[in-house]
């Protein structure tokens, strides 16, 4: 506790484990387990730098972008699942899922989504307060569902990022709510999600650096799925290293 902190240990303890067995101490899991805890820091610090001084504006549900409304409907399917895991003491499975879509869905994707509207605020403010308010919700909502296990630095987070509230611990628990199940909008990220992937595999491969600059071609009869896919486009040229993000109906059109 005193080299790694208690919510380091905690995690290590409850995760990759199934209840009634022993497992060996291992000082790099612990360590992992501080790593964890310093990529939630560091994205909730991210997060409310950007907020302060913002006055967010509760957006209407059908006026977010679909990379917002994808992360809405990820945490919401999370918060189902976890509370089922929960209710059958399968701790380890629960604590999982809370760590996987807090460190690849949110921080490695959907705060690299956000960016490009952040930063190009002056451009479109809206788009921007809609980012922002997306973020904080979906913190606010991953902060909860990973109290339980790392108790401390939750609440350390949740009290400057919600100082309305008295306290994390007992603040209402997520509940899943139909209103942020968006399909459509998963199906796109998704297809976004391997398109990059695609690119950064085939940059390596050919070891590309990052400064020289691709134009990628992405070929798609769904016309919902361009025009998604099409919102995207700024991303895209970040997070792939790319001049152009051209959408296509098909290879010669």
């Amino acid at each position: 506790i005193d080299k790694y902190g208690a919510d380091a240990l905690r995690l290590t303890l409850i995760t990759g484990n199934a209840p009634g067995n022993d497992m060996r101490f291992y000082w790099e899991r612990v360590e992992s387990s501080r790593n964890f805890a310093n990529k939630v820091w560091n994205a909730s610090r991210f997060i409310m730098m950007n907020l302060e001084g913002a006055e967010i504006k509760t957006p209407a549900l059908d006026e977010l972008k679909a990379a917002d409304k994808w992360i809405l409907s990820r945490v919401n399917t999370l918060a189902k699942d976890v509370t089922e895991n929960m209710d059958k003491f399968e701790m380890g499975i629960a604590v999982q899922k809370v760590y996987d879509f807090i460190w690849d869905e949110f921080c490695d994707w959907y705060i690299e989504l956000a960016k490009y509207r952040i930063y190009h605020a002056e451009e479109n403010q809206e788009a921007a307060n809609d980012a922002l308010w997306t973020l904080r919700e979906v913190l606010k909502n991953a902060l909860k569902l990973l109290h339980p296990y790392m108790p401390f630095v939750t609440e350390e987070i949740y009290s400057k990022l919600i100082p309305e509230e008295e306290s994390l611990m007992i603040s209402p628990w997520p509940v899943y709510d139909e209103k942020w199940n968006f399909e459509a909008e998963e199906v796109i990220v998704a297809h976004y999600q391997e398109i990059i992937r695609g690119i950064r595999n085939v940059r390596a491969e050919m070891n590309v650096p990052n400064a020289r600059k691709a134009t990628a071609y992405v070929v798609s009869e769904d016309v919902s799925l361009r025009d998604g896919l099409a919102l995207l486009s700024n991303s895209a040229k970040q997070m792939a290293s790319l001049s152009e993000f051209i959408l296509k109906q098909d290879k010669e059109g």
